[in-house]
Formats: C-alpha cells, structure tokens, sequence
C-alpha cells in the first residue's frame, strides 16, 4: 500500500487514504480455528485469531435500535493521518487502544475513564492496534515492537525490527502460542516507498522480544534495484489455525506504476512474490507451505492486505481474503486453490494490466480511467458469521496515461457486501455516500458498519435491511468493537471545521 494514495486514514498502509480524502472533503459453518481470545484472556483486533470479527454480545436486531451515546474519551493525538485509525480491543471489562501517536491506553468499558497510558508520542500512519495475550499488551511504534504489562502499562520489552531506512512499521501484531508476529512494510512516514525496503515478517518470544525466525515477502535483491524497487509487507494481524498454521495477506510492489525511466514496472521484472498475496507458513518455523498471488506485476496499488477470514463451508476449511484490487477470494486452506472468486464493488476491465506489462505488452493497455483506483477496492478488514462474509468496498478511480503515468481520482463512496461463504454468491449489498475505510463487525444477528464522514449503521444480516445510525462527531476510518451491551466506535479523524476526534461508546439504553 502506499502512502501517496491511500489514508489509512487507511493507511501507508492506510495512512496515505486519510490526507487524500481530507483535500478531497475540504474541496456456512463455523471455524475449526476460531479460538475466541477474549474467552481465553486475550484480545484481538479481528475479535479471534480466525479474524472473523464475530464478536460475542447481547446486541441483536431485536433491540440495537436503543443503542444511545454512553460516554466519550478525546483523541488528542496527532499524526498526518488523524488521531486513530485501529480497532481497540477489549478484555474483561478494560478497552486497549491505540492512537496514531503510538500511545496505549487501559480505558474501563463501563465508564470511559483511562486506567493507564504508555505514552510513546511516534506517529504513524496506521492502521496499527495492539494485541492482549498472557498478560501482555504487544503493540509497535513505526520503527520497534513492544510488550507492556496489561495491569499497569509498563514496558516490558522492546525489539527494534528495521533494517534499513526504507522501512517502517504500522501494523497490530499477531499473537499465539507464545510468540508474536510484526512485520515491517517498505514505507515510512515521511517517505512512501523511498526505495531499498523489503517487506519481513518477524517471530519473537512473547517474553523477552527475541527474535525467533523471519519470512522475507519480497527478496533482498528486490528483483534487481535496490536502489528504488521496494514492496511487500504486512499491514493487519495475521490469522492461524489449529494445525500451527499463520496466513496473512502482503502489499504491494513499488514503484508503481514505474518510473519515467522504467514505466510499468520494468525495474521490476517478473511477477514480484510475494507482493499482492496470500502468504501461509509454519507459525512455529517459517516454512512456506503455499502462496496464491493475486496480482502479479501490480502496477496500481493493488494490495492483498486484508488479513484472512478462517471458516468451514460445505465441510471444507477455507482462507478468504481481498484488497484493494476488489476482489474478494475464497482458498482451500489446506492447498491454496481457489474455490469461488468475486469482484465487488466498481470495475472497468484493468485486471489483466499487470500481466500485460509482464509480457512486454504495453500497449494493449487503455489508457484512461482505471476502476478500482489506489483508494478503492476493499481497504478494510472484513467480517462474516459463519456463513456469510460482509465486506467494506470503497469505489474510487485513478486515470492512468498512455506512457505509463497515474493521474488523480475522483469522488470515493462506499459500499457493505454480503456474500455467501460457500458459494460466493452476493446476497446484498448497501450504498454508503462516503468510503468504507473501517472494519465491519458482527454480534448475532447484526453487522456494524462505518462511513468515512461519520456514520455508524447496524444492519441485519440476513436482509441487509438497516435497523439503526449513529452520527459521530467527526470521521471515522477504522471498525468499531463491541463487548455485551456496548459498541466503541473511535471517531479518529475531523473531516470538517470544528470537529473534534473522540471515542463514542454507544450502550443499550445508553
């Protein structure tokens, strides 16, 4: 992902998303390896190490319409992407948070009030987040890994994970069975894909930060030039399953489209693995035991970042995932073949651009616009309960030239997607007015669901008819979390004059 394009608001991975969007404002079955962390005294980002976003509550289509305002918590932190961009998570009763600043904060569900904070003051483009496992808090700032003690907050140990000035971090990490999992992205803050960044996946103790092995997403020799070839890296918490398996999904390969030197990528021969993939290995080791490539040769941005959905359909495990290429894809989880592909939300016929530049056909290429754009396709994680997966589409174009070079956008909206997990079929969908950069969530019967400008929509998940809107008092970019009767929704990003960023607690009966 890149920083030029996309916030994360979205983010550099994401991060890039949210100053666009401000200029632009200002103008089945269920899972085998869904173990539910919370109940093992833990929390995760994806609510389950299966990232399923199936979160355990008393909130239903029966009574979600009494959902009112319970408490608010400024956000004060301050990053070029606004002040939040992760999904909090939530353990017995305490929210774990982290702002865009890099700051954690323990925050009691019941009454707001802050329990701790680490203040570390690094901003970052996000999404980023932390993970609640053994006692511990693992989170990163833009350049190390960190362990906190989930009573008091204080640092445990930290791991500095860079190996050279073209890379960065901006992820929650993974956690399972003792060990924790970080990858760094070839983006800074400051400089989106300065060249020389290779995307790596670090194991470490979960007790003392040590580093235990390391996956490479792209090759050290960047195909190459390492002078500006750069790509891979993980944006969102990887999932695992019960056999000591990790999936995540990779960005994507830079420069994009290329360089006015070497247009369509030609610094970069090849496909580029494993950019724009789903990626799986022994969690314990390393080993690679399959990829699937989404794109090959990107050359618009086209992340497969999403981290994977785990579930069983038709009695078969499947690795579901998607990016910003805007399609949505269901592996076998023990083979990595495809069962069922779906494209959601706007296409124009670009899909095969990246092949076409492989092979030295450039000029089968249409020059003009280009759906889905650097900011489109599915930039957030997505959701399912079991048997339907719910996916946040944001439609935005991009205009590419005849030689090669990528020209603003246009207006972005947004779309929630139902599909069904065994066949892959659309069941419904619902139009938002404004992009779909946060994270659905699922509690029983109902998926909660966020718009750019503020708007918090619960919908039924069977029907997909709306059952209730909360208005937020600034933008949002990120999903919310629920926990029993409360949902928190982090409204991380003013998108207009006099908005100010604050976490929403909306509560039954308020």
């Amino acid at each position: 992902m890149s920083l030029e394009k996309f916030p994360q608001a979205a983010w550099v991975g994401m991060g890039l998303v949210v100053a666009v969007l401000l200029a632009a404002l200002s103008g089945c079955g269920s899972s085998s390896s869904g173990e539910d962390l919370e109940s093992a005294g833990s929390g995760y980002p994806g609510v389950d190490i299966a990232n399923t976003r199936n979160a355990k509550g008393s909130i239903d289509s029966s009574n979600v319409a009494e959902l009112e305002p319970a408490w608010t918590l400024p956000l004060t932190a301050e990053s070029n992407y606004g002040a939040h961009s992760s999904s909090p998570v939530i353990v017995n009763g305490v929210i774990y948070s982290q702002d865009l600043a890099s700051n954690v904060q323990a925050i009691d569900l019941e009454s707001g009030e802050v329990k701790w904070s680490r203040e570390y003051e690094d901003p970052n483009e996000g999404p980023n987040g932390v993970v609640v496992g053994d006692g511990s808090v693992f989170g990163t700032t833009s350049d190390v890994a960190f362990a906190l003690d989930q009573e008091t907050g204080k640092e445990i140990w930290s791991t500095e994970l860079l190996q050279g000035s073209g890379e960065g971090i901006d992820m929650a990490p993974g956690y399972r069975d003792g060990l924790v999992f970080v990858s760094t992205v070839p983006t800074t803050v400051s400089v989106p894909y300065p060249g020389g960044g290779v995307g790596t996946l670090w194991a470490l103790d979960a007790k003392t930060g040590k580093k235990k092995w390391h996956f490479d997403t792209v090759p050290k020799s960047l195909w190459g030039d390492t002078r500006i070839n750069g790509g891979g890296g993980v944006w969102q918490p990887p999932s695992f399953d019960d056999q000591g398996a990790i999936y995540f999904g990779t960005g994507n390969p830079a420069p994009y489209p290329g360089t006015p030197q070497e247009p369509w990528g030609e610094s970069r021969p090849g496909p580029n693995l494993y950019t724009n993939s789903m990626v799986k290995l022994d969690a314990r080791t390393g080993k690679l035991l399959w990829h699937y490539q989404q794109t090959p040769h990107d050359l618009y941005d086209w992340d497969f970042q999403d981290p994977p959905v785990l579930l069983s359909a038709d009695g078969r495990d499947l690795a579901i995932g998607a990016g910003k290429s805007g399609v949505v894809v269901a592996l076998d989880a023990k083979t990595g073949k495809p069962v069922w592909k779906r494209p959601v939300g706007t296409h124009n016929g670009h899909e095969e651009d990246g092949l076409l530049a492989m092979r030295g056909e450039e000029s089968k290429i249409k020059p003009g616009t280009v759906y889905p754009g650097t900011l489109g396709g599915v930039i957030a994680p997505m959701a399912t309960d079991g048997s339907m997966i719910f996916v946040p589409v944001v439609n935005g174009p991009l205009t590419i030239s005849a030689s090669g070079e990528l020209g603003e956008g246009g207006e972005l909206s947004g779309e929630l997607v139902a599909i069904d997990a065994k066949s892959g079929k659309v069941a419904w969908n619902q139009e938002f007015s404004s992009a779909a950069f946060g994270a659905p969530t699922v509690v029983n019967d109902v998926v909660i669901a966020t718009a750019f400008e503020g708007s918090v929509f619960a919908f039924d998940t069977e029907s997909g008819n709306e059952l209730w809107v909360g208005t937020l008092p600034a933008g949002i970019n990120t999903g919310v979390s629920v926990s029993g009767d409360t949902v928190i929704a982090p409204a991380g990003i003013a998108t207009a004059e006099g908005q100010a960023p604050e976490i929403v607690a909306y509560r039954l009966g308020g």
